[in-house]
């Protein structure tokens, strides 16, 4: 009889740790070390086109993007470029004929966060709820959209 009436609490605690929180804010992050800075979207979306390639202290910015099917890089360019990755590629191909590539790619929110920390002047976005101690936010962007679902600590790593 006890244990009858925990298992409801335990299942009501259980729903709630577990359960998807709404994520609205897409955070910009460089490694904690990184100096301070003032990042307007503008020079953010120079910096992804590799327009500005220089640091305020001098040094080449290491930009990185998640794959151009995941959820977060399709809200990612919508909200920056108004472009859908896709869209972006011609673009991509332009530069490439110059001599310029594009941002690295990595698979996933967990593998941004490490390549940011471990990185010098690289710069990534993850969703809010996954930053952590390793990373400081420069932006947050708000894509119209509420589509990005996140449980918190849940940021994936695929190498």
């Amino acid at each position: 009889m006890r244990m009858s009436k925990r298992i409801p609490v335990l299942l009501t605690l259980l729903w709630a740790a577990c359960r998807p929180v709404q994520a609205t804010d897409i955070a910009v992050i460089v490694g904690r070390d990184t100096p301070d800075i003032t990042l307007t979207p503008a020079r953010l979306e120079n910096i992804f086109r590799k327009k500005t390639r220089l640091t305020p202290w001098g040094q080449t910015w290491v930009p990185v993007n998640l794959q151009a099917n995941h959820r977060l890089r399709q809200a990612f360019s919508l909200e920056l470029f108004e472009q859908s990755p896709e869209q972006q590629e011609e673009f991509w191909n332009i530069q490439y004929f110059n001599g310029i590539t594009p941002p690295y790619v990595v698979t996933s929110e967990e593998a941004v966060l490490r390549f940011v920390t471990d990185t010098p002047n690289a710069i990534g976005y993850v969703l809010d709820c996954h930053l952590d101690a390793r990373v400081k936010v420069l932006l947050r962007l708000n894509p119209p959209e509420n589509l990005l679902p996140c449980v918190p600590g849940q940021a994936e790593f695929k190498p």
